[in-house]
């Protein structure tokens, strides 16, 4: 019997590979289970949708970071529901995400199919709690090793920025190019190499992450802008990890596609639920 991996991560780029698992009742569900990178395929382009939008051609002069100002998006707490599409080369499924944030210190997540929560997560600045209710498993992950795992560093930010569209890195000297179509902002992250690309509305478009040493890659694309607050917001974005197996050194594609269905922003405090079983607390 085969297993999918942990789909909770799909926001993130952590989902690498992928088994089946049913449950068997009226349909069958396909649920989440642990990361692993060595059962995913290499990538075919019949079977792999490209990301939808394109980088400028040229860059025809360059602009002081100053005169680009980004419509960014001012939130205390976020509550949105979403449906996902994930699909690599092997798999194609979908399932339903309920996200609470609060700005800049913590993600959570729930994932359900059928109605039945399959699994919660939980991030913060230094810290990834992951509990796969199905399956009866609870872990914690550092940042750091999902980047001993799959080669490409990430951070909080990051991820907040692949729910709201806002610029993950912030204070780093951006230098700017004005192309026919974008303002292109590029920085550097440590061995991250960043490029925002900034529409005419002033809005985060795309965001192409590459990591220097293994010239693994993050896109982020931003579409279906929405009044929201004062605010556009992004309501359907598409996240594509390309990356190369440190056991077959062969390059695989993953593919996730966030629909957005409900997004609030909010002064008023949430709750993050997130309870594990004691008996799995002293396991982890």
């Amino acid at each position: 019997m085969k297993h999918y991996s942990l789909i909770l991560l799909a926001f993130t780029f952590f989902i690498a590979s992928c088994k089946r698992q049913h449950i068997s009742k009226t349909s069958d569900i396909q649920v989440i289970d642990s990361l692993k990178l060595a059962e995913s395929k290499p990538i075919n382009d019949s079977l792999v949708t490209q990301p939808v939008i394109t980088p400028p051609v040229v860059a025809t002069e360059t602009t002081d970071e100053e005169k680009v100002k980004i419509d960014e998006i001012d939130f205390k707490y976020l509550k949105a529901k979403a449906k996902v599409s994930y699909k690599s080369t092997k798999d194609n499924q979908s399932f339903t995400v309920d996200i609470r944030m609060r700005k800049d210190s913590l993600i959570w997540m729930n994932v359900s199919a059928f109605g039945i929560t399959v699994a919660t997560a939980l991030f913060n600045d230094s810290l990834v709690k992951l509990y796969d209710k199905y399956h009866g498993e609870y872990k914690e992950y550092s940042y750091s090793s999902f980047a001993e795992k799959f080669n490409f560093n990430v951070n909080y930010d990051i991820l907040q920025a692949l729910v709201v569209g806002n610029r993950p890195f912030k204070k780093n000297k951006s230098r700017v190019t004005r192309s026919n179509e974008y303002y292109l902002l590029k920085q550097q992250e440590n061995k991250v190499l960043i490029d925002n690309y900034i529409g005419e509305n002033k809005k985060l478009k795309k965001i192409l992450l590459t990591q220097e040493d293994t010239s693994n890659k993050l896109t982020l694309d931003f579409d279906d802008f929405t009044t929201l607050n004062q605010f556009l917001f992004p309501q359907s974005s598409l996240i594509t990890l390309d990356y190369q197996s440190k056991e077959d050194q062969k390059m695989y594609q993953t593919l996730v596609n966030i629909k957005h269905t409900k997004v609030e922003l909010l002064d008023t405090p949430l709750e993050f639920p997130f309870r594990v079983p004691e008996k799995l607390l002293n396991k982890n």
